[in-house]
């Protein structure tokens, strides 16, 4: 069977650092952080304060207002970026076959806030007060099932749930269903809205967040002094197209999709292994798939949490594929840790870095770690050419996701 080739011809974004592909892109190869003290709660008594949370968002801008009203945070933030994706790509619903449009999409976490909202409300006022919308607000496949509606996206619509690699795998799915000829066109990416009480209360329970009250200092990927990650919040979503396709509208292509790997650890609920193996077979399928070699990735968006574990092992598992010379960052010490829709912000911010032969510098470094000796993007490297990149997310329960981008043209 003759496999298509994929292309990535429009995006969208909700982050930390703008609600929209030109800000976000613009800020981050800035340099710029989007972390700040939370304002979305009291969250003294948790013991952390700073977070990546969405700024100044105007759903309007794309939503009606009853409907941005009625859906959970994450829905409203996937099919904002959605949106933005689909007008970027000059795909109007009558010009396209809505039995060849798709849609999967990740999210590791789903509505917590109306979970956590409408649990507050039963348990306050009763069984009978919770609001009829609680179960379809709150589940995570929603935010497809929301997108497909909008776009009237009529061949396959999934939700994938991985925790931290849920975006990546998405988009790795989708990029092989397209491979098959099973649609023209998908929708994919990751919305995440966990910048709440119990978001924050029950990771840091986990003791997994950092504690730094100062943000230039909380979210230290590969630092000596890392201390944990700082949740982010947002989304962002890739149209993604056969080639083919592409070509016969005309339209323009923005990167390829060139390789997918995706494995398990095996090995633990929350910790990698500290060999990095899976990670490094992952990376290593993505590669294989290219078809390249793994002298030619110039760069990897690491998965980068600032979490000792992690990061000791993903460093190693880069080191012993790729090798050293190979440039490494992680765009946390920015955004945040988005959980489900991380991958998703970071294939966006790879292929903004090939488009722009530009790469994101390491924001939160100030003493590499000697146990993370990879080469990290600095100003002086950060504008060498770069024509393959991977990005990198890893989550809980050993899930393993990696993308391999060409730069197009």
């Amino acid at each position: 069977m003759r496999q298509e080739r994929v292309v990535v011809t429009g995006m969208g974004a909700v982050t930390p650092l703008g609600n929209d592909v030109q800000t976000f892109l613009d800020e981050l190869l800035a340099g710029h952080s989007g972390l700040a003290p939370i304002t979305k709660f009291d969250a003294q008594a948790t013991g952390v304060t700073v977070a990546g949370e969405v700024k100044g968002l105007k759903p309007e801008k794309w939503l009606a207002k009853k409907l941005a009203n009625r859906l959970d945070l994450f829905s409203v933030y996937g099919l904002y970026s959605a949106y933005e994706a689909m007008a970027q790509a000059g795909l109007k619903q009558d010009e396209f076959d809505p039995t060849r449009l798709g849609v999967i999409y990740g999210s590791g976490i789903g509505g917590l806030t109306t979970i956590e909202k409408q649990v507050i409300k039963m348990h306050e006022k009763g069984p009978k007060r919770v609001s009829p919308l609680f179960v379809p607000n709150s589940i995570i496949n929603m935010v497809a099932g929301n997108i497909a509606m909008a776009f009237n996206a009529q061949n396959t619509s999934q939700a994938v749930v991985t925790a931290c690699a849920s975006a990546t795998n998405a988009i790795g799915d989708a990029f092989e269903y397209l491979r098959q000829g099973k649609a023209d066109v998908i929708i994919s990416g990751g919305a995440e809205a966990s910048v709440n009480e119990i978001g924050i209360s029950g990771f840091a329970a986990l003791t997994a967040l950092s504690k730094e009250p100062d943000p230039t200092r909380a979210s230290q990927p590969f630092d000596t002094n890392r201390s944990g990650f700082v949740m982010g919040e947002g989304a962002g979503s890739l149209v993604l197209e056969t080639l083919s396709h592409t070509q016969a509208r005309g339209a323009k292509i923005l990167a390829e999709i060139v390789g997918y790997g995706t494995t398990s650890d095996a090995y633990h609920m929350t910790a990698p292994r500290p060999d990095g193996a899976g990670a490094k077979r992952a990376m290593q399928q993505a590669v294989e798939e290219a078809g390249i070699t793994p002298t030619a990735v110039d760069y990897v968006n690491a998965h980068g949490t600032a979490t000792h574990a992690n990061d000791a092992a993903e460093a190693q598992a880069i080191l012993d594929f790729l090798g050293k010379d190979v440039r490494v960052s992680s765009t946390k010490g920015m955004t945040g840790h988005l959980l489900g829709a991380a991958g998703a912000i970071e294939a966006i911010a790879t292929i903004g870095a090939l488009q722009r032969q530009q790469l994101p510098v390491n924001v939160g470094v100030f003493d590499q770690d000697p146990a993370c000796p990879v080469n990290l993007v600095t100003a002086e490297n950060a504008q060498e050419p770069c024509n393959y990149a991977l990005s990198n997310s890893f989550g809980f329960g050993g899930h393993n996701a990696v993308l391999a981008f060409r730069k197009w043209g």
